[in-house]
């Protein structure tokens, strides 16, 4: 803290508002958040930082659309996410911070690629009912395997996870809501494995004590806005909110 800077701790606030916007209005815009943490903080500490206030803005967004949720997808995806979070752990043990950030970032383009590859060259979507599908569970493993690996080393599956949900024909409310509950979940599971590498300590508590409060107004915005915005435009919002944070992930 004695470290921050006032304009440091503005950049800071400002992103964990869109945090909750993102939570409640376009998912996967926090990757601008998580730029921002990193820039702000050491890279690797922000991710301790930055991962309670996700849970803040998690918890908003079940309390909003919790009703929307897709469960037999949830289920389906819970598994290889754990899996993917193991992996990440043990990755997060060696590699340094520009492993990360190019891990990251090609795995982002990547899985924006192949949805605006689908959009225009396989015009009929699946539905979140053909997710029981052979095709459905084994995109369900590797998007959920990619998920877990992503969130634990980045906090950022995100646009991984958005990238599944579009894919699987998802409409704005239910995307919303199954969001919402997959990553209040996973986010309190990544606790104690943040705790033990480090990551999350009395420091950074106090900081996200301070930061917090920001996180409602911008969810609060996001609420009103997500009325507002359009299917077609809210799928492209997400798309390009992926493909800026692997750009700036990988172009740092």
């Amino acid at each position: 803290m004695d470290t921050i800077s006032m304009w440091e701790f503005v950049a800071l606030a400002a992103a964990a508002a869109l945090v909750g916007f993102s939570k409640t209005a376009v998912s996967g815009a926090n990757t601008v958040s998580l730029a921002v943490f990193a820039a702000v903080l050491p890279a690797r500490e922000s991710t301790g930082v930055l991962l309670p206030i996700l849970i803040v803005g998690d918890t908003i967004a079940v309390l909003t659309y919790r009703r929307h949720a897709h469960w037999p997808t949830l289920w389906r995806l819970f598994p290889a996410v754990a899996a993917g979070v193991v992996v990440g752990t043990v990755f997060m043990l060696w590699a340094d911070d520009e492993a990360v950030r190019v891990s990251i970032g090609s795995i982002l383009l990547l899985m924006a690629g192949v949805t605006i590859w689908r959009r225009r060259y396989a015009p009929e979507e699946d539905t979140p009912q053909d997710s029981a599908s052979l095709k459905g569970r084994v995109k369900a493993r590797l998007y959920g395997v990619l998920g877990g690996f992503t969130t634990m080393v980045a906090n950022a599956g995100g646009p991984v996870m958005s990238m599944y949900l579009l894919s699987a024909g998802f409409r704005k409310l239910g995307f919303l809501g199954t969001s919402a509950w997959f990553f209040l979940i996973v986010n309190t599971t990544k606790v104690p494995f943040s705790a033990g590498l480090g990551l999350i300590d009395r420091d950074s508590l106090v900081l996200d004590a301070l930061l917090v409060f920001f996180v409602l107004p911008g969810a609060l915005v996001g609420k009103l806005c997500v009325a507002r915005i359009d299917q077609r435009v809210f799928e492209r919002l997400v798309i390009g909110a992926t493909v800026l944070g692997g750009l700036q992930l990988l172009l740092r």
